[in-house]
């Protein structure tokens, strides 16, 4: 990442700090790290922390990492041998930052538990919070370098999908059809992160975990992937039928479609997000099938395959323009099938521009 553009974030974070009345944000190595900076130092047991305040930024660093970080960064680091501890090095960490009585604190929600003890043992009186109000809302709206990169990934899991289509058949087991996706992920310079294919009764598990289950003509299949390249991710679901449809697959089909159509009407800015959650989960009561849409409708993504903002009953996220975030709601009936629709969007200011540029339809294999 260039040095502008990790500038750019850390104004920005310190912008987000003072809007919430936040005086230190500590954040470990991880997927924050990675967003703010553009990479993040080797991740074990001993403490490694980043902190900013309004009037500094450095590093609790590990000696025994520093050598191999000091090549993707400039800042400060306040470094401590395994013979001594963290705690010394981290006290003058926060004095050089100004925050050795810092009221308020904002904690990596990802991080280990025993690197926030250690935040929270030598602050004793601020007040904590975790990241969703600082850089967690940074990382929902998307640059465009984020949206080339966000689409760049999402066409390698079009192919992705495609390759799967071309190979399946009967008599394969969901393992070797995943392996083929992740074969294509790998020859188009993408790491595979994972490949659900969920044929027949397994599909009405969301997250099935894919095995030696053999496909047989008749199964509807369930198949959810992404991949990564370039440090963001792809996520798509699509469902395939091996010959002959199930019973009742085509009115499934329908109204979870019908669901994902009227979640994109419902997004727009300014909008709640349990609002377009509220959309897709009507259609679905409304045919008589509520109970069987089991999960949320949508989850932010990015540098992480689950990230803010999530579209769920419940939450109040204010959606804005730039945000990007899964639409894919789904019907699961035990012992029969599961059919889930997934497209990954970009909110844009008369609403989501789907970055996939694969058809909703089914994809029947003969």
């Amino acid at each position: 990442m260039n040095s502008a553009l990790v500038e750019s974030r850390i104004a920005a974070l310190r912008q987000k700090m003072a809007d919430v009345s936040v005086d230190l944000l500590a954040i470990g190595p991880g997927p924050h790290m990675q967003w703010l900076l553009g990479f993040h130092p080797h991740a074990d047991e001993r403490p490694c922390l980043l902190c900013v305040s309004q009037s500094g930024i450095g590093m609790l660093m590990p000696a025994l990492n520093a050598e191999g970080s000091r090549a993707h960064t400039e800042l400060p680091f306040f470094e401590w041998a395994d013979a001594d501890g963290p705690e010394k090095a981290f006290t003058s960490l926060l004095h050089e930052l100004a925050a050795d009585n810092a009221d308020s604190i904002a904690l990596d929600e990802t991080m280990r538990a025993d690197f926030a003890a250690l935040v929270q043992d030598t602050l004793t009186s601020a007040q904590r919070q975790f990241t969703a109000t600082t850089i967690g809302a940074l990382r929902m709206c998307k640059d465009e370098s984020e949206y080339q990169c966000l689409k760049a990934n999402a066409l390698i899991a079009d192919e992705a999908m495609r390759t799967g289509w071309a190979a399946m058949k009967p008599g394969m087991t969901e393992l070797e059809i995943a392996g083929i996706i992740r074969e294509s992920f790998s020859a188009q310079g993408a790491q595979p992160i994972f490949t659900i294919v969920g044929a027949g009764g397994n599909g009405a598990f969301p997250h099935h975990h894919t095995g030696h289950t053999v496909l047989v003509g008749g199964d509807a299949v369930v198949m959810d992937i992404g991949g990564g390249m370039d440090g963001y991710s792809s996520d798509i679901t699509r469902m395939a039928a091996m010959g002959e449809l199930p019973g009742g697959y085509e009115e499934v089909h329908a109204i979870v479609e019908a669901a994902v159509q009227a979640a994109m009407a419902a997004a727009r800015p300014g909008v709640m997000a349990k609002e377009v959650d509220a959309a897709a989960r009507g259609v679905i009561s409304d045919a008589g099938y509520g109970e069987y849409f089991v999960h949320r409708t949508g989850h932010g993504l990015g540098v992480e395959i689950h990230e803010q903002p999530y579209l769920t009953s419940v939450s109040e996220t204010i959606l804005q323009s730039g945000m990007v975030f899964s639409i894919e709601p789904g019907i699961y009936l035990p012992g029969r099938f599961g059919l889930r629709l997934e497209d990954i969007v970009i909110l844009r200011e008369d609403g989501p521009e789907i970055f996939s540029e694969l058809p909703r339809d089914l994809t029947v294999i003969a």
